[in-house]
């Protein structure tokens, strides 16, 4: 069961997404917060596996608690949830190592999914997002941003692995997908980012996303 915590400022927005993920016989909902500062402390004492957390609330922001959580020992995922895709938003989230980035306009089958997805290790951009950056040549992380001419040093194998980390794939997914096993997968990841020189599989997901459409 992933447990799940829900993070937004508006008491229907909570409650429209509680009833969607836990139609699911995957997820359940352990606490809802209504600011940054909550979801801190509700995170502290249930240990989620997933935070969804919108950004623009009053008091802490959920940037600003996405980035305090990441810092954090064994860390929950964090999907941004948000009305805006706003590019400086999409950018610090990812810097700050958020699993995801959805704008609020999806369908329930598609949110179930992503929880999923991040809880299992995966990443998740909403393609409205990816082409907005895309699109705006909003600028990658800084990291990220020197990466583009690494790959390039990326052996064939590092290379199948980074496309696959393109597609949001968990280890598991990767694993199948090349026939590998679990701990040479862990291996090869932790090795590309390296090598990439992003701090998180996110922003390898968005690069990877950038090189392919050429930009």
């Amino acid at each position: 069961m992933i447990r799940v915590l829900i993070a937004d400022d508006d008491a229907l927005v909570r409650a429209g997404i509680r009833a969607i993920v836990e139609a699911s016989e995957e997820i359940t909902v352990t606490a809802e917060a209504r600011d940054g500062g909550e979801a801190i402390d509700q995170v502290r004492r249930g240990r989620p596996d997933v935070v969804l957390m919108d950004i623009e609330m009053p008091g802490c922001d959920g940037l600003t608690a996405t980035r305090h959580l990441l810092g954090q020992p064994d860390p929950p995922k964090v999907l941004v949830l948000t009305t805006f895709g706003m590019d400086e938003n999409i950018t610090a989230a990812l810097c700050a190592g958020a699993s995801g980035f959805l704008l609020k306009q999806l369908s329930p089958e598609q949110l179930i999914h992503a929880v999923c997805t991040v809880a299992a290790g995966g990443t998740v951009l909403s393609p409205t997002v990816t082409r907005q950056l895309l699109s705006r040549g909003a600028p990658l992380p800084p990291r990220a941003a020197q990466a583009r001419a690494l790959v390039t040093r990326l052996s064939a194998r590092e290379r199948q692995v980074f496309e696959l980390l393109g597609r949001g794939m968990n280890n598991a997914d990767i694993a199948g997908q090349l026939y590998m096993s679990m701990s040479t997968v862990k291996t090869y990841v932790s090795r590309t980012l390296t090598k990439l020189n992003v701090d998180n599989r996110t922003q390898a997901a968005l690069l990877a996303y950038q090189l392919s459409a050429g930009a």
